[in-house]
């Protein structure tokens, strides 16, 4: 069975103790009868190592990537069996890092509809995306930020901000003020003053919509129809958005840095077998920075590794238990100004 391996490129730079955001996916599959196999799949960020290892459970929860001191990113896997049934939904909670939108009680839950659909004879799995922990722009740069909205089901994706606590899409649902959202699931920042620099809780809820009128199944035969106005599935997509001081320039390529080929393009997919390995090759370059890392999010045990400066691989090999799934895998490179390295010294 070939799995889809999914890209979205950013270019940040790179945070305060606690949460930095996660998102939560699920993924139906191996159908028998009137049951099926679910995978929750929970990436979460926290402002350091130790608090991600023991937030869930001692041991339970892998991690995938750090930025040194400002933000450490996992996973926490469930794998289950579950009937034909109605809505359920996966949730988790706990404390921000400072931020200038006031959100302190962190709360993430995503709702699922578990019952078969009629158009492909299974329950319906989320939309696919990923995001990294914390997302830096210079205060006096426009930047747009394109989310990955792959539906494994071939559904119609929106997103919009969390705003609905009697349904546990947040606690406090105040947006940042500094960003715009369409409904098509793109951000929006435009150069501001210095009095909005600093660090936005970011809490978006994705959908996934019909692309017709189907028919929805129980597992004891009850049905029921939906439209294409109604959501399959609402998923939390959670970050730190952090404004800071402007930037000499906002040139991709100068002192922010730009991708080059064969870097590939934002939103590209690749069909790869069990235990075949894929390998991504990156390349960057800014001419006035020193590109210093590259930070990702992707599946459990891939690994990165660089040949020099602004050039590196990241690999992975699915095994047996990743069939019949869709993996999105985003990253960003980060580069430290020339000057700065100067008066470092």
């Amino acid at each position: 069975m070939l799995l889809f391996v999914l890209l979205v490129m950013m270019m940040v730079s790179w945070t305060e103790a606690g949460y930095t955001g996660g998102v939560l996916t699920h993924t139906s599959k191996d159908v028998q009868e009137n049951s099926f196999t679910v995978v929750f799949r929970f990436k979460f960020g926290f402002s350091s190592c130790g608090e991600l290892e023991t937030w869930i459970c001692s041991g339970c929860t892998k991690k995938i990537d750090e930025s040194s001191g400002e933000w450490c990113l996992g996973e926490y896997t469930v794998r289950g069996s579950s009937s034909f049934y109605n809505y359920y939904y996966g949730s988790w909670s706990s404390t921000w890092i400072n931020n200038t939108n006031g959100v302190s009680s962190g709360l993430a839950q995503m709702f699922i509809e578990g019952r078969k659909r009629s158009d492909i004879n299974r329950a319906n799995s989320s939309p696919q995306t990923g995001i990294l922990p914390v997302m830096r722009v210079p205060s006096n740069c426009q930047r747009n930020i394109n989310l990955l909205t792959f539906d494994p089901d071939g559904d119609h994706v929106q997103c919009r901000h969390g705003s609905n606590p009697s349904n546990y899409e947040c606690y406090t649902c105040t947006p940042p003020s500094v960003l715009s959202l369409s409904s098509s699931c793109s951000l929006s920042f435009s150069p501001t003053s210095s009095s909005d620099e600093g660090s936005y809780a970011v809490q978006l809820m994705m959908e996934d919509f019909p692309r017709q009128t189907i028919t929805l199944t129980r597992y004891d035969g009850y049905t029921t129809s939906i439209s294409t106005s109604s959501s399959m599935s609402r998923i939390p997509v959670q970050f730190v958005f952090k404004v800071d001081p402007a930037a000499p320039s906002c040139t991709a390529g100068e002192y922010l840095p730009r991708f080059l080929p064969p870097t590939p393009e934002h939103g590209a997919q690749f069909f790869i077998d069990i235990n075949e390995m894929i390998e991504i090759n990156i390349r960057a370059e800014a001419t006035q920075s020193v590109i210093t890392e590259l930070l990702f999010s992707g599946p459990v045990n891939m690994t990165k590794n660089s040949s020099g400066s602004g050039n590196f691989t990241l690999r992975w090999t699915p095994s047996d238990i990743d069939n019949e799934e869709s993996h999105p895998i985003c990253f960003a490179v980060q580069a430290t100004s020339v000057s700065d390295l100067i008066r470092s010294c």
